[in-house]
C-alpha cells in the first residue's frame, strides 16, 4: 500500500509506523519546501525486491559485461548528483515546520476552518462539498447559477486567490456530478480577516 501524503505532512503528525503502509511519499513544495524534491519513505523489504528504475552514478555496485551489481539501499534508488541543493531546501522547511510545532498548526488551521466553514455556510446559494470531521483545512465549494470558473475569476480580481477546476479529482466530480467546484485553502499564515475578504467577495 502506498500513501500519497502530500496533502497531509504539512498539517498533523504522520506515523508510518502506526499506519503500516508499505510506502509513503510527499512533495517538498507542499509542505513549504522548494520544487523539485520530495520524499519516499518504504519498507525495506520491498524496497530490496524493486528494481533500480533509472541508471547513473552511484547506484552500482560492479559493472561489468556480463552483469551489474547495485549498491545497497538507498543509493541503488539514487542514480546521478543528489539534488542537494534541494535536500537542504526541504530539511530547512521540515526544521522551520517542527519549530512552529505540528500540534499548534493542526489547531490553528482547525479554528480556522471551522470559522470559515460557519462564515460560507451562512451564504445563500452556497453549497460546500466534504464535511468530514477530520478533514484538513480546506473548504471546496460551488455557487448556484454561477460557474467556478467565472466566479474564480472575478474573485481574483478582488485580490482573492483561490483553486478552481476538478483538483485532479475528476472521477470525483462526475460522482458528484459537477463539472468543477471552487476550493480554499488555509494553513497556518493565513488568517481571519482573509476568510472575511473571501466572504464580503461574495
Amino acid at each position: 500500500m502506498l500513501v500519497d501524503g502530500a496533502q497531509a505532512i504539512q498539517h498533523g503528525h504522520v506515523d508510518v509506523t502506526d499506519m503500516d503502509c508499505d510506502f509513503y511519499v510527499f512533495s517538498g513544495h507542499k509542505v513549504y519546501g522548494p520544487n523539485g524534491i520530495g520524499v519516499l519513505y518504504g519498507k525495506e523489504k520491498w524496497l530490496e525486491e524493486l528494481p533500480p528504475y533509472q541508471g547513473g552514478g552511484d547506484m552500482v555496485d560492479n559493472v561489468t559485461f556480463e552483469k551489474t551489481t547495485y549498491n545497497v539501499l538507498p543509493y541503488q534508488f539514487e542514480a546521478g548528483t543528489t539534488n542537494y541543493v534541494g535536500a537542504i531546501g526541504l530539511k530547512t522547511a521540515l526544521d522551520y515546520v517542527s519549530e512552529i510545532g505540528i500540534d499548534k498548526i493542526a489547531g490553528y488551521e482547525k479554528s480556522l476552518l471551522h470559522y470559515a466553514t460557519e462564515k460560507l455556510s451562512s451564504i445563500n446559494g452556497l453549497k460546500i462539498y466534504g464535511t468530514a470531521e477530520n478533514k484538513i483545512s480546506i473548504i471546496t465549494f460551488l455557487l448556484e447559477q454561477i460557474h467556478p470558473y467565472d466566479a474564480g475569476m472575478i474573485l481574483d480580481k478582488m485580490g482573492i486567490a483561490l483553486r478552481t477546476g476538478t483538483h485532479c479529482n475528476q472521477p470525483v466530480m462526475d460522482y458528484y456530478g459537477v463539472e468543477g467546484t471552487m476550493r480554499a485553502s488555509m494553513v497556518f499564515y493565513n488568517l481571519k480577516e482573509e476568510v472575511d475578504k473571501l466572504y464580503d467577495g461574495y
